[in-house]
């Protein structure tokens, strides 16, 4: 466990002190530059007696089991429960955030949950689940939890997953990674414009982290972009966008496009039209994408998986229910042989679309 140094705030150690008297972050490519006592646009990462500490260790917005394909990871242990929780905060200021009564709190009383790295592996063994999901808000801006969270999983056999809009710098991204299994990256867009004026950072960083990913880990990650009706849904986009994909990352990585809904302050946009996702996964499938779903939305056959070789249906799935499975026992189609990109188990799990909260005070004591 990190150095404490009274209740939820530890020491971190990506930061640097400038000539000017202030305390520089180096965690994601914000840099922020804080005086005592500042926090940075996270909120969660703060200037406490001229070093960088986190606030937020070991306490949670809340805990809950959900089915892996709502990550979304559509190729990683399909079926199987997921432990899932979140902190405060965020390092993106995007405007149409899904989840920003989290990601944006600035109330520390949003954290209901206080919970040690052992209670979570615990808890997570005990409620049968396979792997331990960060999201909800970014766990880039709270590694160090999510870091010991995941080395006391992996004691029990316990896999972790991050949900991340991967915008981080590298040492810092060296080091979480190693202790990451799987991954869903938000790839918010594919302009640097968009990045810039509606998330309030750049694209370029999110694009390094997906290269070190493919080419430097052996994380299985996936792709998420919200498609928001007249911003980042067009056609030369969603073209350059996934034949960067095949030509940087490969033909394997999944990516799914998910359905927007007016929130937050983006209230004034419609909804995402079914036929945009599916032409965003026609776009991605004609250049050479082998695995393209829909979110958000009812389409059984936009969220199902097929064999890239033959078209045969390897994963059916209805919502996050499992409905068809055609993997043999080495992941491959059962028709043709061909393998599946992914980690597979030999069979599904079954856990469906159910959505279980989990208190974690009732693992605390035994941890």
């Amino acid at each position: 466990m990190q150095a404490e140094i009274s209740g939820a705030t530890v020491l971190t150690k990506y930061w640097h002190r400038l000539p000017d008297g202030r305390v520089q972050c180096d965690v994601c490519p914000r840099l922020c530059k804080m005086h005592p006592g500042q926090r940075g646009l996270c909120f969660v990462r703060a200037n406490q007696d001229d070093q960088i500490v986190l606030t937020t260790y070991g306490r949670s917005s809340g805990f809950c089991i959900d089915p892996i394909e709502k990550k979304p990871l559509n190729h990683f242990l399909p079926g199987t429960p997921v432990l899932s929780f979140g902190t405060a905060g965020c390092n993106l200021s995007c405007t149409f955030c899904q989840n920003w009564d989290i990601s944006k709190s600035r109330e520390m009383d949003t954290l209901m949950d206080q919970a040690t790295p052992a209670a979570i592996a615990r808890a997570a063994r005990e409620m049968g689940c396979q792997s331990v999901a960060f999201t909800y808000n970014d766990p880039v801006v709270f590694m160090e939890y999510a870091i010991d969270v995941a080395r006391a999983c992996h004691e029990h056999g316990i896999k972790s997953v991050a949900v991340t809009a991967g915008y981080m710098c590298d040492a810092p991204r060296r080091e979480f990674y190693q202790h990451m299994d799987a991954a869903n990256v938000d790839l918010k867009g594919f302009s640097e414009d968009f990045y810039f004026k509606v998330c309030g950072g750049h694209l370029q960083p999110v694009l390094d982290t997906l290269v070190y990913l493919k080419h430097e880990t052996q994380v299985w990650f996936e792709l998420t972009t919200l498609l928001i009706p007249g911003l980042n849904d067009s056609d030369d986009e969603l073209g350059n966008m996934t034949r960067w994909v095949v030509h940087h990352l490969g033909p394997d990585v999944p990516m799914h496009f998910s359905a927007f809904h007016p929130d937050w302050k983006m209230r004034d946009v419609p909804p995402t039209p079914p036929a945009t996702l599916a032409r965003a996964r026609r776009i991605a499938i004609d250049n050479g994408v082998r695995y393209a779903y829909t979110g958000n939305v009812q389409d059984e056959s936009g969220q199902s998986t097929y064999c890239h070789q033959c078209g045969s249906l390897l994963i059916g799935r209805d919502g996050y229910d499992i409905t068809a499975w055609q993997l043999d026992a080495a992941g491959a189609c059962g028709t043709c042989g061909t393998t599946c990109a992914g980690v597979f188990a030999l069979r599904p799990g079954r856990w469906g679309a159910r959505r279980q909260p989990v208190r974690l005070g009732d693992f605390a004591a035994q941890a």
